[in-house]
């Protein structure tokens, strides 16, 4: 490399900027779509035990009937809920948000 090619380059002074915490920032987040999960609970079974599920086989869970959910967006819990009953669909009511 010939050392007379090389010039000095300055970058231009930056000027400082302050971002506002107000909600009008937050509404660029608005449409950012997640995914939620409700986990009502887990269970391991060997490839074997799965491999003998039929139709109406019973898979055992770790939770208790009646024991709050987590609630997931994105892998991380934030919230605890029970599943209800809306007309003939499913819901989750929140009982406490995870800080």
């Amino acid at each position: 490399m010939d050392k007379e090619n090389i010039s000095k380059f300055n970058l231009p002074q930056l000027e400082k900027t302050t971002v506002s915490s107000d909600e009008s920032n937050l509404d660029i987040l608005q449409d950012v779509p997640l995914t939620i999960t409700v986990e009502i609970g887990r269970a391991k079974m060997l490839v074997k035990d799965i491999l003998k599920l039929t139709v109406g086989s019973v898979i055992e869970l770790d939770k208790l009937a009646g024991e709050p959910v987590d609630i997931l967006v994105n892998g991380k819990v934030i919230a605890k809920g029970e599943v209800i009953a809306v007309n003939e669909n499913f819901g989750v009511r929140i009982l406490e948000i995870v800080k």
